[in-house]
């Protein structure tokens, strides 16, 4: 039996400090949307560009992601006058047009494995079962309608965020980015920027589909004309902070920037970026640093890597538990992805795009002189 758990006061649905979004929205609820606060005034807004984005995230788009058929039709309610922010909150609404609740009624009171259905009844005393309800990844669409904003505003400043999928299940791209074409990751449904690689990994996801089977990946991510000085001591960190926001999405297990784990082989005589000045900039002649020292940009590209766990439901009968503790089996229905990574590239760049907005507009308060 669940315990009646402690009055929680903080609803953790809120991300950001002066960029600042709160999201709200069930997997199949009436709709999905969010609220942007601190989004400076005198910004242009383009609404076809965020719904390019949110195209981009959408279900249905091609054959190795869920066949749920979702327009993601984006509808700003307040905060643009005439296609320009005037400083007052964004609002944004995106109604679910395909909800089948009906096909989570047989996990009404089950426990499918490795989803949240055990933790929110513990934690809430409720859930809605219906797709995860606020647990699912429906949610992460109004993180890339805002994320569409940031990146509007980081274009301004000459601030380019691009992700792509490096990594299915044991397919894994070796080349260092800087050696890739990036264009070329959205000429293909998997988003990899490498096509031969991308046809082995579209063909192991459809495999894996095929067996009734999900499988992980990893998306890489590259951070251009980042100035120097964004981020905050001691516990706000710019890596601290992309870690949050990366760890924040649904499925990612692991965050790693600059060297990250390939660093502990590495000795410091070898690791240390080394400066020099060229044409009045302080830059490094390596980069093991992923453009962040001190939990500070140093202006130098940020680059990093996120971790995909496989989806969790599966077609395959697995052994659980239901709300009276007692032994049931879970067969998961739907439509589901059978790998998460293609669909996570444009919200790994909106969640970065936000973390650097709320930055740079923090940074405003930082010095006199800026």
């Amino acid at each position: 039996m669940i315990r009646e758990p402690k009055k929680s006061k903080v609803a953790g649905n809120t991300f950001g400090t002066a960029f600042r979004i709160t999201t709200f929205g069930e997997s199949h609820g009436k709709a999905i949307g969010l609220i942007l606060d601190g989004c400076p005034a005198g910004l242009t807004i383009d609404e076809d560009f965020i719904q390019h984005e949110l195209d981009r995230r959408r279900p249905g788009q091609s054959s190795i992601v869920t066949q749920r058929k979702e327009s993601d039709t984006v509808q700003i309610l307040s905060g643009v006058f005439e296609g320009v922010a005037t400083g007052t909150p964004i609002s944004m609404v995106i109604f679910n047009a395909d909800a089948r609740s009906k096909d989570y009624s047989h996990i009404a009171d089950k426990f499918r494995p490795s989803h949240a259905d055990f933790t929110y009844s513990a934690k809430y005393g409720t859930r809605d079962y219906r797709g995860g309800g606020r647990s699912s990844a429906r949610e992460t669409a109004a993180r890339v309608a805002a994320g569409a904003i940031a990146k509007l505003f980081l274009q301004k400043k000459g601030i380019s965020v691009q992700a792509y999928v490096s990594q299915v299940g044991h397919l894994a791209m070796t080349q260092d980015y800087k050696a890739l074409d990036l264009s070329l990751t959205e000429s293909n449904p998997v988003r990899c920027p490498d096509p031969a690689m991308a046809e082995k990994m579209i063909d192991f996801i459809k495999s894996v589909r095929k067996d009734g089977d999900t499988v992980g990946g990893v998306v890489s991510a590259v951070v251009k004309g980042c100035p120097v000085g964004l981020g905050e001591p001691a516990f706000d960190k710019l890596h601290a902070d992309l870690a949050k926001a990366m760890l924040s999405i649904n499925a990612c297990k692991g965050f790693e920037y600059g060297s990250g784990f390939q660093g502990v082989s590495m000795r410091g005589s070898e690791h240390n970026d080394i400066f020099f000045e060229e044409d009045g900039a302080v830059k490094t002649k390596t980069n093991y640093s992923g453009g962040i020292q001190g939990g500070i940009s140093n202006g130098m590209d940020i680059y990093f890597r996120t971790a995909f766990k496989p989806v969790a439901t599966i077609v395959t009968a697995q052994e659980s538990v239901n709300e009276q503790g007692e032994s049931v089996s879970v067969v998961g229905k739907g439509r589901h992805d059978p790998c998460v990574v293609p669909r996570a590239v444009p919200i790994v760049e909106s969640m970065t795009a936000l973390v650097l907005a709320d930055h740079l507009l923090r940074q405003r308060m930082t010095r006199f002189d800026q």
